[in-house]
């Protein structure tokens, strides 16, 4: 049998699913992550699993470039769907979950690292520094809603721009595991290099660019004459153009394109924030995003039913990724939102809330490489454990929680 067609309708049966799932599993305690993996389980049970290959994520490098750039992509959707303009006060919730709970969660999963699964320093800190940032793909039903939607409570608004920031505000930190381990091989002196470059250019570069990029596409989009501008032309796939050059023009100039493109993208949106066209823009990469989520996480399904992954599976392993997502995230959450005036409930549901997911595998497979890291096994199997497990468990406990969550804030909002 022909892979390339067997490939070709194994996509269609995907985009398919794409389209019709998210609709049929509104009102249920389920997600469209679970499905696709639940997909990927079956089909390596399936004799055409011997034709297309029975772990798809055996490619590092594949890896890491699919699940590039469905993040970034996501990262351009959330940005240009956040209807609050950036500010210190207005955002303050979000500066608390970077700066402060984000530090603690990779310095609480590296200690777990080092101290149950007996990880060197390198390793632990690239396992803290993968698993901190919450994923901006898998977390639609915790965001806020489309541009202009009306969305933007609090807890929406939170999770989606920390998603929106951590992901490359982790990147020092994964950096940091890179030099370690690339030192312990060589001895080469790390701590200028890494201050200097990896910290101060690469995030002064990847606000600084994201800002620019983002000024001149929103004159080109929406400030040039009416026969002229960008917005004109009515078209969503204008999104995937401004994400990639975005992106690229960020990365060319060493700087960290997770940031800049969340930038471009909030830069964007301020540039005409009443614009219909953002939804057209928004829609488009939304569905990018959803086409490339599936894909990955069938792989993953796949690769979780041939056993690769899980090799290094032991108690310790459960026992670590269990403790990260039920104790260090919640934990390190609500101390970051210690002394802000959100209610209990609300702190409890952003504390408990970040889920786990593609930039993880990212983190994962851009370290390895740039280094080698002792016991990658463990580390893979840790990863994926706790993405299997967050998925889950978001998945059955998000859409009642947030159903319960927007009843109570309309009902608050009608009696005032």
């Amino acid at each position: 049998m022909n892979t390339y067609v067997v490939l070709l309708a194994l996509l269609g049966v995907v985009v398919l699913f794409t389209a019709w799932l998210p609709m049929l599993l509104k009102d249920f305690p389920l997600s469209l992550p679970m499905i696709c993996i639940a997909f990927g389980t079956l089909f390596v049970w399936t004799p055409l699993s011997t034709i297309v290959g029975s772990n798809p994520l055996d490619s590092r490098y594949m890896t890491e470039k699919v699940t590039e750039f469905a993040v970034i992509i996501s990262l351009m959707g959330a940005g240009l769907k956040i209807d609050r303009p950036l500010g210190w006060r207005s955002w303050m919730t979000t500066w608390r979950l970077l700066a402060i709970s984000m530090p603690l969660t990779i310095a609480a999963i590296a200690a777990l690292g080092w101290s149950i699964l007996g990880l060197g320093l390198a390793s632990a800190l690239l396992l803290g520094s993968a698993l901190a940032p919450t994923d901006p793909v898998l977390a639609s039903d915790v965001q806020v809603g489309p541009p202009q939607s009306g969305e933007d409570g609090e807890v929406r608004f939170s999770l989606t721009s920390e998603a929106g920031l951590n992901d490359g505000l982790s990147f020092p930190f994964v950096h940091l595991a890179i030099a370690l381990a690339l030192a312990t091989q060589a001895g080469n002196p790390w701590l200028q290099n890494w201050l200097l470059f990896d910290v101060l250019w690469r995030l002064g570069a990847g606000v600084c660019l994201g800002w620019l990029t983002g000024k001149l596409l929103g004159i080109l989009t929406f400030r040039l004459p009416k026969r002229a501008k960008l917005a004109r032309t009515g078209d969503g796939f204008v999104a995937l153009g401004i994400t990639c050059l975005s992106y690229g023009l960020i990365e060319m100039a060493h700087g960290y394109g997770f940031v800049g493109v969340f930038v471009t993208a909030l830069t964007l949106r301020a540039a005409e924030r009443g614009s219909d066209y953002h939804t057209n823009l928004h829609d488009f990469a939304e569905q990018i995003e959803r086409l490339l989520m599936m894909v990955v996480l069938v792989c993953f399904g796949a690769a979780i039913a041939e056993g690769t992954v899980f090799r290094a599976f032991d108690w310790r392993v459960a026992a670590v990724a269990l403790t990260i997502i039920f104790f260090v995230r919640p934990a390190a959450g609500w101390l970051g939102l210690i002394g802000s005036p959100i209610p209990g409930r609300e702190k409890a549901v952003i504390a408990i809330f970040g889920i786990r997911g593609l930039g993880s595998f990212y983190y994962m497979a851009y370290a390895t490489g740039h280094a080698a890291f002792a016991k990658t096994d463990v580390l893979w199997a840790t990863v994926s454990l706790v993405v299997l497990v967050s998925i889950i468990l978001h998945g059955i406990v998000v859409t009642p929680v947030m159903r319960r969550l927007d009843r109570r804030q309309n009902s608050v909002a009608t009696a005032l």
